[in-house]
């Protein structure tokens, strides 16, 4: 498949973002990186040396180490991490850590307790860098530090947006003889999350220098991530090019990266060839890829593809994932799906109420209103009155005054256009004209006439076509004088007299 094929000797020469020698490549790059340095991923990076997987070091740092935590430590250390995340300072904290980490710690010198507290306090930064500073004191104890304890702090700190703290780290980590591929990575990654490109591919540059680090699977994932987000797909393809050609098997994190590049490019095709590429490899999809692809489909407007997708991840959407349910009901919004209102509406419920958006409430109007549904057209119309939301796109107004034109509901329509006056809606010569003619059918020519003095209130001159409503209405009621007027007034401004008009 497309994203994961081999190099030609011809595509290896043409590597352009890694190559110094390629104005092309510069041009590229120079929006993001103004210093020669950053101009390009050096061509080093496109050798098909034999990369080491470090498969040690996925997207989960697991341990390299024989002796694990045995199952009761493993509950011991959940217990822990919920008595420190319960702690309110720092002296609190170091003194359960003292009397119940301590000996978990030195049971395991390979850093697997310390490393699982770390994971189970994620959610809670702050006490999970407490818990490495405390155990970084206990070296001279002879508790000695690990590289993936300095892997996990870093990551941190990065999510923390503390970067200064996590490259502080980073050089500790060297000092000590800890920096490991997994150290790197965690730097990179923090510096991605805060939107520090340049230090994050300087990095790298960094790593690659390094005699006893090479780059893994988990270092292209982060420069696959760091070219989807910012919608380098050229860039993006050229690193899946890299793996290919090394020893390195793409990871379901590769798989999910490179969909979600694609599908933030709006490159719906390459997408879907990821997707089918994932399947026929040994990684398999999980909630997460159906997401993104779910994500696309809905965004592409492919609404047979984005149902059956959504089957396989029903719960987590409805449950969990509103963005989701609204990128949904905006591709039920743009379809001809015949059953579309019923199926919005069931989607509707799992939105949670305050969660109001403007563009939605402004979406729903204008599909009820191509329905004919008035009630749900104007319950939203109050919506989005109470929210005090603008609508100026002249469609939705159009698709206002088709329906009730439809439904011959003229005195809702004299409501609507009143409130839209009020609320400062885009307004527009139909809205008026369409009163006027449903006016005329109805034979209420004193309210059609009164349109008239509405329209010079919101600053709309009678036109052509103001004057031909007139004179139907005129004519079918039978009102000869005011048609004779009216004539008279139609030459005036220079619109002639219909053929119809008699003569005498």
């Amino acid at each position: 498949m497309k994203p994961f094929r081999k190099l030609s000797s011809m595509a290896k020469s043409n590597l352009l973002i890694f190559q110094t020698t390629s104005a092309k490549t510069q041009t590229l790059f120079s929006p993001i990186y103004k210093t020669s340095a950053l101009n390009q991923i050096p061509a080093s990076l496109t050798e098909t040396r034999s990369f080491c997987s470090d498969s040690s070091h996925t997207e989960k740092i697991k341990f390299r180490t024989e002796k694990r935590a045995s199952a009761a430590a493993l509950s011991s250390l959940a217990d822990l991490a919920v008595e420190l995340s319960n702690s309110s300072d720092p002296e609190a904290l170091a003194a359960v850590l003292e009397s119940k980490a301590d000996s978990l710690f030195r049971n395991y010198p390979d850093g697997s307790a310390s490393i699982e507290l770390l994971n189970h306090l994620k959610s809670s930064p702050r006490i999970a860098l407490e818990v490495f500073y405390w155990k970084r004191k206990r070296v001279d104890a002879g508790i000695p530090m690990v590289s993936e304890e300095y892997a996990k702090a870093i990551t941190l700190a990065g999510r923390m947006k503390n970067v200064d703290l996590a490259a502080d780290l980073f050089s500790e980590a060297g000092i000590n003889g800890l920096c490991s591929a997994a150290v790197y990575n965690a730097l990179m990654s923090a510096y991605m999350y805060n939107s520090l490109t340049k230090k994050s591919l300087s990095l790298f540059e960094d790593l690659k220098r390094d005699a006893n680090c090479r780059p893994t699977i988990v270092t292209y994932n982060i420069l696959l991530s760091l070219f989807g987000r910012s919608m380098l797909v050229p860039h993006m393809e050229t690193v899946l090019g890299v793996i290919k050609e090394s020893n390195l098997s793409p990871s379901l994190h590769t798989y999910n990266t490179v969909i979600e590049g694609y599908a933030t490019a709006w490159m719906w095709d390459e997408m879907e060839r990821t997707f089918e590429s994932m399947k026929a490899s040994p990684v398999r999809p999980d909630i997460r890829t159906h997401m993104l692809m779910l994500r696309g489909y809905a965004h592409s407007g492919n609404v047979e593809k984005m149902e059956r997708t959504y089957e396989l991840v029903k719960e987590e959407v409805n449950e969990r994932c509103a963005p989701m349910v609204r990128a949904m009901i905006h591709a039920y919004c743009k379809s001809k799906d015949t059953g579309r209102v019923k199926k919005i509406e069931a989607l509707m419920r799992f939105l949670p109420e305050v969660e109001y958006r403007p563009w939605l409430n402004v979406l729903l109007i204008w599909v009820y209103a191509q329905e004919d549904l008035v009630e749900g057209m104007e319950n939203s119309i109050y919506e989005a009155l109470k929210h005090n939301t603008l609508v100026m796109t002249v469609n939705v107004m159009h698709a206002i005054i088709a329906s009730y034109f439809r439904l011959n509901a003229v005195d809702q329509l004299a409501w609507f256009v009143k409130q839209a006056e009020d609320a400062g809606w885009r307004l527009c010569r139909s809205l008026y004209h369409c009163k006027m003619v449903m006016y005329g059918l109805q034979n209420r020519l004193e309210e059609m006439e009164n349109v008239l003095d509405e329209m010079e209130v919101s600053r709309f001159n009678a036109t052509k076509k103001t004057f031909w409503i007139l004179y139907k209405a005129y004519s079918n009621a039978g009102e000869k004088s005011k048609v004779q007027r009216l004539l008279v007034l139609m030459c005036k401004h220079g619109f002639g007299i219909p053929v119809d008009a008699s003569t005498s």
